[in-house]
């Protein structure tokens, strides 16, 4: 078969017994989970042997064509059974930095109370919250560009699941930063007043969840630049 047909197969066949799964069920007995699950352990083989984080992140983003059809399959037609390579791929997209891919799985997998492998010790949710937020908070403290949708989505899909508030705070925090940092005190926008009002609604929050989240000093430059802004408003 010609590799789009290949990649045809894979997703229809992953499609039809994704659908052939009750919710909560294992995935096991599907020939199309059990040769992804041969071909991940193969790839686990690879990345063990890089040591640079970075490198394994490249890595990760080379690999991640090879799974597109069966996951494909799986979000068309998936009743929720459990499936280690729909959570270990929302891992990968997101560590590889495509988080609206990463985001695209995690809405399947909350959807249907998908649970991660034995290996890690978070929740599910707080998972995805914090991987999330902990990339966000890096770019805004750094001064580099992150989408702040990716946040704010990251966010509805884990409003109504409990997870310990450091880790929700992250996620308020860094929506507020992202949303200060679109503010350039030199060259004044028309939309700065919203950007800054969305700051001085979730920082605050974020401070409230855990004080010691690293958002006071942010706050009071947002403050500080609302107060300009009010100064320098025509009466």
């Amino acid at each position: 078969m010609t590799n789009p047909c290949r990649q045809h197969f894979q997703r229809v066949t992953a499609a039809q017994q994704a659908a052939a799964t009750p919710q909560n069920q294992p995935m096991a007995d599907s020939s199309a989970y059990t040769m992804q699950m041969a071909q991940l352990h193969q790839h686990y083989q690879q990345l063990r042997g890089i040591q640079s984080t970075q490198a394994k992140e490249e890595l990760k983003a080379k690999l991640l064509p090879d799974y597109a059809p069966y996951i494909d399959g799986v979000l068309t037609s998936g009743q929720g059974a459990q499936d280690e390579v729909v959570t270990t791929i929302m891992l990968w997209r997101f560590d590889a930095g495509d988080y609206e891919g990463g985001l695209q799985i995690a809405a399947y997998v909350l959807a249907h109370g998908l649970e991660m492998s034995d290996n890690f010790a978070r929740k599910t949710p707080c998972l995805i919250a914090e991987v999330v937020a902990e990339a966000a908070l890096k770019a805004a403290r750094a001064g580099n560009a992150f989408d702040i949708g990716v946040v704010a989505e990251a966010d509805r899909l884990t409003a109504a699941h409990d997870m310990p508030d450091e880790v929700r705070a992250k996620v308020k925090l860094a929506i507020g930063l992202l949303a200060a940092g679109m503010v350039d005190e030199k060259e004044p926008k028309p939309d700065d007043l919203q950007c800054l009002e969305v700051a001085q609604h979730f920082i605050p929050r974020a401070i409230e969840l855990h004080e010691r989240c690293g958002g006071k000093k942010a706050l009071e430059r947002v403050e500080k630049l609302i107060k300009k802004h009010a100064e320098q408003k025509p009466s």
